[in-house]
């Protein structure tokens, strides 16, 4: 699925991170969401290296990086910890300073990343996400409904990780095949490698502590930020699905300007639903691609 790139697994961070690097240029970070991994990105991948050197990573918990048992108060998993694991990976790769695309659960790690190291991130693209603390504070029935598994998930240890566990496929189906476009977007291989890597009770279980920080330590860090007027630094895009639950729900454009600036702020919805690098990657570099352009 990634012709021509090279995978390999960096310790950083007191980690272990697993990537797949490829393509020339400027360099460009991709951060994949729940419950997936850096195979998210196998349809737009190739054509971006052609024009980047794309890192393509699995975050912490995920895929086939490090999975560590849950601290007490989760914040081994909080967006900061696993932004500093791939502002780690980029620096050991020789890319101080790159460009940087995220989508649901790695576009809150990017723009964490993005106000905690506003040095080492020089363009942001985030990917049909609203601020966590606004979909929180937000909730709705509509959104509680659509997004379970933000509150099933917080659940204590073992609870969520025990019903996962026994069927790790039906959550996989229900959850990525429950969106607008139901299975549709998914390859047969990329399907396998969802289900391979949830088949491990450790990524069950990171999983939950990625969910259980953000509904902890990673609200903390957001406020404080809003307390202290720290906002994202770089130009940001944002992009969502006019059919999925951000639209629906929030207003993403007057969120983000909670934490990004007006003039560096740019956004719009496509023509599809939550995960869009499968769903509509035709599209999404029709966006990215002059976004990103030095």
């Amino acid at each position: 699925m990634f012709s021509g790139f090279e995978q390999g697994i960096a310790e950083v961070n007191g980690t272990q991170i697993n990537y797949v690097r490829g393509g020339s240029g400027p360099a460009l970070l991709l951060l994949h969401g729940h419950p997936q991994t850096h195979v998210i990105w196998h349809k737009v991948a190739e054509r971006l290296a052609s024009r980047f050197t794309v890192v393509a990573a699995d975050l912490r918990g995920y895929g086939d990086s490090a999975k560590p048992a849950g601290l007490l108060d989760h914040s081994n998993y909080s967006k900061r910890s696993m932004g500093q694991d791939q502002i780690a990976l980029m620096a050991q790769l020789g890319y101080p300073q790159f460009l940087l695309m995220g989508h649901d659960r790695g576009g809150r790690v990017a723009y964490r990343m993005a106000l905690d190291h506003p040095a080492a991130i020089s363009k942001l693209v985030l990917l049909d996400i609203a601020p966590t603390l606004a979909m929180y504070e937000q909730t709705s029935l509509a959104f509680a409904t659509a997004y379970y598994h933000w509150f099933f998930l917080i659940r204590p240890e073992p609870f969520p990780e025990l019903l996962i566990g026994s069927h790790p496929e039906e959550y996989l189906k229900h959850t990525i095949g429950g969106r607008s476009a139901g299975l549709a977007p998914f390859t047969q291989d990329a399907y396998a490698e969802y289900l391979r890597c949830l088949s491990d009770p450790a990524t069950i279980h990171g999983i939950c502590e990625d969910y259980r920080a953000s509904a902890g330590i990673d609200l903390e860090h957001e406020r404080a930020d809003l307390a202290a007027g720290n906002k994202i630094q770089c130009e940001t895009l944002v992009l969502w699905g006019a059919n999925g639950v951000i639209e629906k729900c929030f207003d993403p454009m007057q969120e983000w300007l909670q934490l990004v600036p007006v003039q560096h702020l740019k956004g719009k919805a496509l023509a599809c639903g939550h995960y869009i690098p499968e769903e509509a990657p035709d599209a999404l570099l029709a966006e990215v691609l002059p976004f990103f352009a030095i």
